[in-house]
């Protein structure tokens, strides 16, 4: 079992509520300064300049408040003292303390200032702090160093003259990247024909398979506001990786993670609500998809392509429950698909700057004889909730909790559909796997 082999792992691990302290907050610094810094060294991050500039904004900002509370005590003191001395008649002195509360008051406007300064600074520091790692994160560079947990299904041996996906999709004129180029330019395929149905047979059976498994479809803006964008963390940290709108200043999706994780930005959740499950489709936006070359030939990387999310929003003590219930259902999709797959754990270096701990799924394409991400399926503990300050009460508290969020692929569609295209080529043509067929109205490319 996925929870037996995660449990056996964590309890090889140090004694730390890695729960309960994931959340980047200026009192974690305080009080776990070398902590923080170790743990971020996992994600190759020497955050030690870092840290040290925001405690000592800190420490500048409380004393400047300090001060500014020692001045307000003594102008409460003198404005009492102002009414006795008229009423002795002690004109002269009370006016002497009027001057000196309009000293004193000056003194607090720039020591104010000096505060709103110092926090906005202080501020605009920590959110260059990524999340830290959980405790089973292991240490690397890329994703070589990344951990198989365990895969599944069979990878097809293929017949003589199989060809790789970019290859069948001309042949079988189902999807066409020079029409695209033509429309919008490279990486904005589009899809003709029985193509087109298979895309959207894929999002209906993925919508589907969600909504069985408790999830409520939630069909959201695909642009954000600049507010979203921060609050799930792609902003500050990926803005240029993200088409932006510049004279409206709204951003276009870069996954449905982002609007729909945003529905509970500023919502105080009663913890009888945990955990809510939502899903989405959404065609998702990426500007920067990477260098180009016979490793993302065809499908395999696109500004443009289609994905069904779920998320989740967890009590930070049941998240990893929900994250291994999250990855079951991802895993679950790709056995109905009839893909081989692995599950492999990010190391340090190759994780997210929200993630706290991330599975990615992959399936093996045959004909291109490689390995392809199809889904990343993460927990960012309470991370995001920080931003967003989503947050729930337990019954009867007063106090509200930063609720745990989490997010995976169900699924992505390009290397999905490389797969499926590569992986079931005959000399008749392309076999649709039967969870499918139902949804494509065909069982043969051809």
């Amino acid at each position: 079992m996925f929870s037996g082999v995660f449990i056996l792992f964590l309890q090889c691990l140090p004694a730390i509520n890695f729960n309960r302290l994931k959340m980047l907050t200026i009192n974690l610094l305080r009080e776990q300064t070398s902590f923080v810094i170790e743990r971020l060294k996992i994600k190759n991050i020497d955050a030690t300049t870092t840290v040290n500039l925001v405690l000592d904004l800190d420490r500048r900002r409380r004393e400047f408040q300090a001060e500014s509370d020692a001045i307000q005590a003594e102008l409460n003191i003198l404005s009492r003292k102002i009414g006795t001395l008229m009423k002795e008649g002690k004109k002269e002195e009370a006016e002497a303390a009027k001057t000196d509360i309009s000293s004193m008051k000056e003194r607090q406007k720039h020591l104010s200032d000096a505060l709103a300064n110092a926090e906005t600074e202080m501020k605009n520091e920590l959110v260059k702090l990524p999340n830290l790692p959980h405790a089973s994160v292991p240490p690397g560079k890329s994703a070589e160093d990344n951990v198989v947990v365990r895969s599944g299904g069979e990878i097809p041996q293929l017949y003589e003259n199989a060809v790789p996906h970019w290859d069948l999709i001309k042949k079988y004129d189902i999807i066409d990247f020079d029409l695209g180029i033509k429309i919008t330019g490279a990486g904005f395929p589009v899809y003709k024909g029985k193509g087109a149905k298979l895309q959207r047979a894929l999002i209906n059976f993925f919508l589907n398979e969600g909504e069985k498994a408790g999830y409520r479809e939630i069909e959201p803006p695909i642009v954000v506001n600049e507010d979203s964008g921060f609050g799930t963390g792609q902003l500050p940290d990926k803005e240029g990786q993200m088409y932006h709108a510049s004279v409206d200043n709204l951003y276009l999706i870069p996954t449905a993670e982002v609007p729909i994780t945003n529905i509970y930005r500023d919502v105080i959740l009663d913890v009888t609500e945990l955990p809510v499950r939502n899903m989405g489709y959404t065609p998702c936006f990426r500007r920067e998809a990477g260098s180009w070359g016979a490793h993302v030939r065809g499908l395999n990387r696109l500004h443009q392509f289609d994905k069904v999310e779920i998320v989740q929003i967890a009590h930070p003590d049941k998240s990893y429950d929900s994250l291994e219930e999250m990855v079951l259902h991802v895993e679950g999709l790709l056995k109905k698909l009839e893909l081989p797959y692995r599950i492999v754990r990010l190391c340090g270096g190759d994780m997210s700057f929200t993630s706290a701990l991330t599975y990615d799924f992959e399936v093996f394409s045959a004909a291109q004889q490689r390995w392809l991400e199809v889904s990343s399926t993460s927990n960012f503990e309470a991370f995001q909730a920080n931003r967003l300050k989503c947050r729930f009460r337990e019954k009867g508290a007063k106090q509200t909790t930063l609720c745990h969020t989490l997010n995976g692929s169900a699924l992505a569609l390009p290397r999905i559909v490389a797969s499926l295209l590569e992986n079931n080529q005959t000399p008749e043509g392309i076999r649709i796997p039967a969870a499918l067929i139902p949804y494509t109205g065909f069982e043969l490319i051809s």
